[in-house]
């Protein structure tokens, strides 16, 4: 056989080769990444979400998603691990330049966001939603039931 005839084969074996050596030392990175999270960290998962590192284990990450909102997931669902400017960039929309400050208070009730103040709140007075018309046709309908049912025989003739 010719050198021709060989060349192709040789081509195509020596870019397997290639692929597979690529294919395995990213596949090596991805290992190293994982194996590196530490708590706190900040992660995207393959199917895109962002959470922050709270436990790791041998084969799951413990993900804190939000306040109060925890998951398992296998180390292999975690597509990323973040820096810390990046996380706080896409998740907080926090630039570089910005800062996040810990003295920020989230609270518990909307007022601050409607504007009220503590007085409005103690007020009693009441808004009609409307619940006014259902109450009276409840009320009616009791009063309907308190009467005394007639059976097939009786008359309304004493």
């Amino acid at each position: 056989m010719s050198l021709v005839t060989l060349l192709p084969f040789i081509v195509l074996i020596g870019a397997m080769f290639l692929m597979t050596r690529s294919a395995k030392r990213k596949q090596q990175q991805a290992a190293s990444m994982r194996n590196d999270m530490q708590p706190g960290s900040g992660v995207r998962t393959i199917g895109g979400m962002y959470a922050t590192v709270k436990e790791v284990n041998e084969d799951t990450v413990l993900l804190d998603a939000g306040p109060g909102v925890h998951l398992m997931f296998a180390k292999n669902a975690i597509g990323a691990v973040l820096s810390d400017e990046e996380y706080n960039r896409i998740v907080h929309g926090v630039d570089a330049d910005d800062e996040l400050t810990d003295d920020a208070v989230v609270p518990d009730d909307a007022s601050s966001l409607t504007g009220t103040d503590e007085t409005a709140a103690a007020d009693d007075s009441r808004i009609d939603l409307g619940k006014k018309d259902e109450a009276v046709a409840a009320d009616a309908e009791k009063a309907d039931d308190a009467e005394p049912k007639k059976t097939d025989g009786e008359s309304d003739a004493k």
